[in-house]
C-alpha cells in the first residue's frame, strides 16, 4: 500500500493529540498483522512494516533457509536462491508478500484501527503525565459535590477527573463548586476504565511539599526537614537542621515576619505550623521538640530512643497539650518516645533526676575554666 495523503493526516493526528509516534503505529502495525493473518494466512512468521520513506506499508514473511523445508516458517535453499542468490543455509530470507488489494483493505483497516486504538493511547498518555506527579503536590479544582456531601469531584487537568472523600478533605476546607485547593498526588493507577490518581489534603507530606515551595533554603538542600509531625487541620510540627552554621533553620522556615509560615497555614486553611530546631543531643532536641513547655529534667535512654520528661505540676497539662497533641506531634517528628511526669508524680515513683538548670551550670563553669 502507498498513500502520501495516509501518511500526512496520521502525522497530522499524532501532533495534535500529542501522542507518541511510535506508540500509534505500533497499534496500527499490529491491527493490519491481525487483519492480514484472519483474511490471508495465519502464521508468525509474517510482520507488516511502515516505510514512511516511500509512505508505503507492506507485509513481509522471514523464512529460514534449510536444505528441505519441514514448515511454513522454512524456505529451500534452491528456492531462496531465486530471490536471493548469495544466500546459505541458515541464513533468513525476507520477502515481500503484500498482496495486491492490500494497500485498499489497509487503508479502511487502519482508520478502524486507530479509533480503537486512539482511546488506550491517550489514557496511556494521561497516566504518564500524572505518574510524574506521584507523591508532589499539584493543585486543583472543585467541580462537584455529592448530595451527601461524603465526597467530592475535583479537576485535576488533562480531562481527567478524581473523587476526593471527605476524610481527605481538611474540616476547614472551603468547599464549593470553583475552589481552587492544593493536593497531595499520593498513587497513580492504570485501571480498565483508564488512568485513576488518588490525591489528599491530610497526607503530611502535602505540608513537606508545601514548605518546600515557600523555603528556598529548603530546596537548595541548606535546611533538611528531620522529622514532621501532622495533627491535619489543627497543626503540624517540624524538626529542622541547617547544614550551614551561618543559616538558621527556624528562621529560614519561618520567613521575614512569618510570611512564609503564613503562606503555608494558608494553604491548609489555617492549620497551625511550628518548627523546632534538630539536634543529636537528647536534651535538646526533646527539650525543643516540647516547646513552649517549659521542662525541668530529661532522663533519656539513647538505647530505646525514649525518655522520661519531668516538668513542673502547674505546666504539666501544658506540656501535654489538648488531647495530648503537643507530646505526641513531639515524639513523632523528633523520634523519641517521651513520657511526661509532673514533679509530684516523679517523686511518688521515684523517679531520680537532675534538673537541666544545674547541667547547663556545670557547663557553663567548664567554659569559664578554659578561658
Amino acid at each position: 500500500m502507498q498513500s502520501k495523503e495516509f501518511f500526512k493526516a496520521l502525522d497530522e493526528l499524532i501532533q495534535q493529540r500529542g501522542l507518541d509516534r511510535d506508540k500509534v503505529i505500533g497499534i496500527i502495525e499490529h491491527g493490519l498483522l491481525n487483519a492480514y493473518k484472519k483474511e490471508y494466512e495465519n502464521r508468525d512468521n509474517v510482520r507488516v512494516v511502515f516505510d514512511e520513506e516511500k509512505h508505503a506499508i507492506n507485509v513481509y514473511a522471514d523464512y529460514e533457509v534449510v536444505e528441505e523445508p519441514e514448515n511454513k516458517h522454512q524456505i529451500s535453499l534452491e528456492k531462496a536462491r531465486e530471490e536471493k542468490k548469495r544466500i546459505k543455509i541458515g541464513d533468513t530470507l525476507t520477502s515481500d508478500i503484500t498482496p495486491r488489494d492490500f494497500g485498499r483493505n489497509a487503508a479502511m483497516s487502519a482508520k478502524q484501527i486507530l479509533k480503537q486504538g486512539l482511546k488506550q493511547l491517550e489514557r496511556e498518555k494521561i497516566y504518564d503525565i500524572f505518574k510524574e506527579k506521584e507523591n508532589e503536590m499539584m493543585n486543583a479544582e472543585i467541580v462537584a459535590m455529592n448530595r451527601e456531601k461524603d465526597f467530592v469531584t475535583l479537576d485535576l487537568g488533562h480531562d481527567l477527573l478524581t473523587s476526593l472523600p471527605r476524610k481527605e478533605l481538611l474540616n476547614s476546607d472551603t468547599v464549593r463548586v470553583g475552589a481552587k485547593i492544593k493536593v497531595y498526588v499520593s498513587k497513580v493507577e492504570m485501571t480498565p476504565k483508564g488512568p485513576k490518581v488518588y490525591v489528599s489534603r491530610t497526607d503530611r507530606n502535602l505540608v513537606k511539599r508545601l514548605i518546600e515551595q515557600n523555603v528556598p533554603e529548603i530546596m537548595d538542600g541548606t535546611v533538611e526537614i528531620m522529622g514532621l509531625a501532622r495533627d491535619a487541620g489543627r497543626r503540624s510540627k517540624l524538626a529542622v537542621y541547617s547544614h550551614d552554621e551561618n543559616v538558621d533553620p527556624v528562621g529560614a522556615c519561618l520567613g521575614r515576619e512569618s510570611r512564609r509560615k503564613k503562606e503555608v497555614e494558608d494553604a491548609l486553611q489555617g492549620e497551625k505550623i511550628s518548627f523546632y530546631r534538630w539536634s543529636k543531643d537528647p536534651y535538646e532536641l526533646i527539650e525543643n521538640a516540647l516547646a513552649p513547655a517549659s521542662i525541668v529534667a530529661i532522663n533519656p535512654d539513647k538505647k530505646e530512643k525514649s525518655a522520661v520528661v519531668i516538668v513542673e505540676d502547674e505546666d504539666f497539662t501544658g506540656a501535654i497539650g489538648a488531647k495530648g497533641q503537643n507530646v505526641r506531634l513531639a515524639a513523632q517528628s523528633s523520634g523519641w518516645k517521651i513520657d511526661i511526669k509532673s514533679k509530684s508524680d516523679a517523686k511518688e515513683l521515684g523517679i531520680h533526676y537532675r534538673p537541666l538548670e544545674e547541667m547547663d551550670e556545670e557547663v557553663n563553669e567548664d567554659a569559664e575554666e578554659g578561658t
